[in-house]
């Protein structure tokens, strides 16, 4: 690895398995296009330096990352990658139908809300689920977690109202019953009252469903103009929406007395992980961000030929529908594009920052999240905090708990039991 003053120069020089964590498997074809799974087969690459502006001009402080650095590399990924989202409705209502119900043996009080986005109750609204430490003596922490299912699939509590599904069938929402969770285990709330942090859930398709035809059926269809099926390219795509709806949730936490506002954090995985990471670029109020196995189009560089790539992302049959139209030009050409992960990253500083992945989540590149994590501390530390000094990836279970954090589980694409733990150890770390 060679660092200039412009940029940062990687080179795939060895394999991540000389460190025993990842090891090389066969390449394959997905969408009809191959996918390397071999280090050595990276290439060589140069990332943009976060800290220079594109006429070569470096940034020498704070106050000129803020000001000037920080809204250009914003408006290069709006415009490029996720979209234009517009600002919260004016016609949006908050209606608080459970206010505290004692739950899970006395331990945390249930808070259920509905948020609306329009005077139309019938369809675009989201249902939010919060648990808060009953023992608290002030205003909590609060973790906002993007969930796969509606929230009553989400945890075991019979008090949670039954929730909507989103059937690919008849492309209409139905209601949520067994069986029909999507992925990911039941939230265990005890975790995080016991620790003294509130936990908030929601299903990520009230906001939009996440289909490619199914633009008419979210919140986005609220903004379409009249006779538009579709947006500019440079408008949002479905990660921008469901992000967009994290921002309204948290524009009701601020409202909510029992929650310290100043104390928010989020969290989701996969293609939500990506989401949460660009919720908290858009939205400076999110106090800590967990990012999980976010991969390519979140924290994985795009530069290296691993995994993932954005061709895959955006083919015709995956998720093109998730993302701005103008994501497509750079499907084949990310070696040319203005930016990669680290500029997405470097927007989140200096709030604390968590990726976690697995060893053998190979189509998320884990080593690539690490790079990124890397490439993006010269922010972090030019704005006083400790990003990634190590060279060598951590071995699975050895987490590092910076500024900008990293942690690898043993295992594959998800969020583990045993991850949980580190995330509380990481939120009490920055946020308590």
């Amino acid at each position: 690895m060679k660092i200039s003053p412009c940029f940062l120069v990687l080179a795939a020089t060895f394999a991540v398995s000389s460190f025993g964590q990842i090891i090389d498997t066969p390449d394959g074809v997905v969408a009809g296009i191959p996918a390397n799974y071999t280090e050595a087969k990276t290439g060589a690459y140069t990332l943009p330096d976060p800290l220079r502006f594109a006429n070569g001009e470096a940034v020498k402080d704070a106050e000129v990352w803020a000001t000037r650095r920080r809204p250009e590399i914003f408006r290069m990924l709006e415009e490029n990658q996720f979209g234009r989202a517009p600002g919260r409705p004016e016609k949006m209502t908050f209606d608080v139908f459970d206010k505290g119900t004692p739950t899970f043996d006395g331990q945390a009080l249930r808070k259920q809300v509905t948020i609306y986005f329009s005077d139309d109750r019938t369809k675009n609204y989201v249902d939010v689920l919060l648990y808060l430490p009953a023992q608290a003596e002030g205003p909590a922490p609060v973790l906002l977690m993007f969930g796969w299912s509606a929230n009553n699939l989400a945890v075991n509590d019979p008090g949670v109202k039954p929730g909507r599904a989103w059937d690919p069938k008849s492309k209409t929402r139905v209601e949520a019953k067994e069986g029909m969770r999507r992925i990911g285990r039941t939230l265990d709330v005890a975790q995080f009252v016991q620790r003294g942090f509130a936990v908030a859930t929601f299903n990520y398709s009230d906001i939009d469903p996440d289909a490619p035809d199914a633009i008419a059926q979210g919140v986005r269809s609220l903004y379409l103009k009249s006779g538009d099926t579709t947006f500019p390219a440079d408008e949002w795509g479905s990660i921008a929406a469901w992000s967009w709806g994290a921002s309204r949730i948290i524009d009701y936490l601020e409202t909510d007395p029992q929650i310290d506002a100043k104390r928010i954090a989020i969290t989701g995985a996969s293609r939500l992980g990506k989401t949460a990471l660009w919720t908290a670029a858009c939205d400076q109020r999110i106090a800590c961000v967990i990012a999980s196995v976010s991969g390519e189009g979140g924290a994985a560089l795009s530069r290296r030929n691993y995994g993932e790539t954005v061709a895959h992302l955006v083919a015709p049959t995956r998720y093109a529908y998730q993302f701005a139209g103008n994501y497509q030009k750079w499907a084949n050409r990310a070696n040319e594009a203005p930016f990669d992960s680290h500029f997405l990253l470097a927007l989140i500083a200096p709030r604390p920052l968590l990726l976690q992945t697995g060893n053998t989540d190979k189509w998320s590149d884990p080593y690539g999240e690490f790079l990124a994590a890397k490439a993006a501390t010269s922010v972090y530390e030019l704005l006083g905090k400790k990003g990634i000094e190590e060279y060598s990836l951590p071995a699975p279970g050895k987490p590092l708990l910076n500024t900008v954090g990293y942690l690898m589980h043993e295992g594959g694409h998800g969020v583990m039991p045993a991850d949980w733990p580190v995330f509380l150890d990481f939120l009490e770390k920055y946020l308590k």
